[in-house]
């Protein structure tokens, strides 16, 4: 018998739930990441439940002993429960009925049998009870164990049931497989045959998976296997993926954690607004894809863009242009980050003004960065 362990199981709120369910005579089962996660030991974030009881029987068990319940979906079957303060989504075990590849329509079921097999992977069709004993109608926590990466029954059916289990793939395998096992053959024909359907998610859904994707310790494997399937090229025209394992290296000599937009820089050239990144992002990735080619030194960069910006222009010169990454050159951004021009636009009136004073500004402070800093501020003004 296998088991999970957790604060997040032993939790009064989770056992609260739990039992408040089972006591009313349903079945109830934390499920799929919470227990996958457990399992491997990695950190659980969020801790969902499946049970048979009906969306109106989970509210109505749920208010009879006092705990506030939201209709979070409760056509799809799911009742957000607020315990000790934290919400926990309740879902009703489901089947298919018909999907179109973004959207179901779902039945309610009473087995977690058929729960288990509308979902994506074996490693997320895990379910455990209130003492952590692991349910595994599909025999997925041998996969589990390997690190393996599956998809459910036939990779067809579950990738025309949702195209963005495409993404969730190479995503699930970038956080949780085990590279020495590679991709599942099986899946990678699948994904190959149904590039198309990609062109149907929503853009917002595509940054979504993207974020996480790249937001992995090290998600470059993945990223080369959607590029050589054509599933990154159909996401991002124009990307590549050669220069991803070169950033992570330079971002690991660096001791730089992860970062989800400057990994998305180093793919190549990025519509920011497309991908509907916000505002910012979109500022800040044409920022370095501008400023990774504009011959600005290390100093320069981190005096006009701060040492964070040019931090990570100086990791993706050292990816996109192949060469080693200088430790020195951070510390100079860094150094020249703290610097403060000393020359304000009164000190050069009445001699100059308008356009003049500004060229004339302009030349000092590149005299003075030229310096490297040490240029005071008198020695500038009798600059000729």
């Amino acid at each position: 018998m296998t088991a999970v362990i957790g604060s997040w199981l032993t939790a009064d709120a989770t056992q609260t739930d739990l039992g408040t369910l089972t006591s009313a005579g349903h079945r109830a089962y934390v499920v799929g990441g919470c227990v996958r996660n457990a399992l491997l030991g990695a950190p659980v974030a969020d801790v969902d439940i499946a049970t048979d009881a009906r969306p109106e029987q989970v509210v109505a068990v749920m208010q009879n002993v006092g705990l506030k319940t939201v209709p979070t979906g409760m056509v799809h079957g799911t009742v957000t429960v607020v315990s000790g303060g934290t919400g926990y989504e309740v879902t009703t075990f489901r089947a298919d009925v018909k999907t179109d590849g973004r959207h179901a329509i779902v039945r309610f079921s009473d087995t977690v049998a058929e729960d288990a097999c509308r979902r994506d992977f074996t490693m997320n069709a895990l379910y455990a009870d209130a003492a952590g004993t692991v349910i595994d109608p599909l025999n997925g926590l041998p996969d589990v164990i390997a690190r393996r990466v599956r998809f459910i029954e036939n990779p067809t059916r579950r990738i025309r049931e949702d195209y963005l289990r495409i993404l969730r793939f190479f995503r699930f395998t970038a956080w949780y497989g085990d590279p020495a096992l590679g991709f599942d053959p099986e899946a990678l024909a699948a994904i190959a045959d149904n590039l198309d359907g990609l062109d149907s998610l929503s853009r917002e859904r595509v940054r979504a998976e993207l974020t996480k994707l790249l937001s992995a310790p090290d998600p470059a494997p993945a990223v080369a296997v959607m590029a050589q399937t054509g599933v990154l090229g159909r996401l991002l025209p124009g990307s590549f993926a050669t220069a991803l394992p070169l950033l992570i290296h330079a971002e690991l000599q660096a001791g730089v954690a992860p970062d989800p937009l400057r990994r998305l820089a180093a793919l190549g050239p990025v519509d920011g607004a497309s991908l509907r990144l916000s505002r910012a992002g979109q500022k800040r990735i044409a920022l370095m894809a501008e400023s990774v080619g504009n011959g600005r030194g290390a100093a320069e960069l981190g005096y006009r863009l701060g040492y964070e910006t040019a931090r990570d222009v100086l990791l993706l010169r050292a990816a996109l242009f192949e060469i080693p990454l200088a430790i020195d050159s951070l510390d100079c951004a860094r150094s020249a980050a703290t610097q403060r021009f000393p020359v304000r636009a009164k000190d050069l009136v009445p001699a100059y003004a308008g356009r003049t004073l500004g060229a004339r500004l302009a030349q000092l402070e590149s005299l003075w960065i030229d310096s490297g800093f040490r240029l005071s501020r008198n020695e500038l003004l009798d600059q000729p």
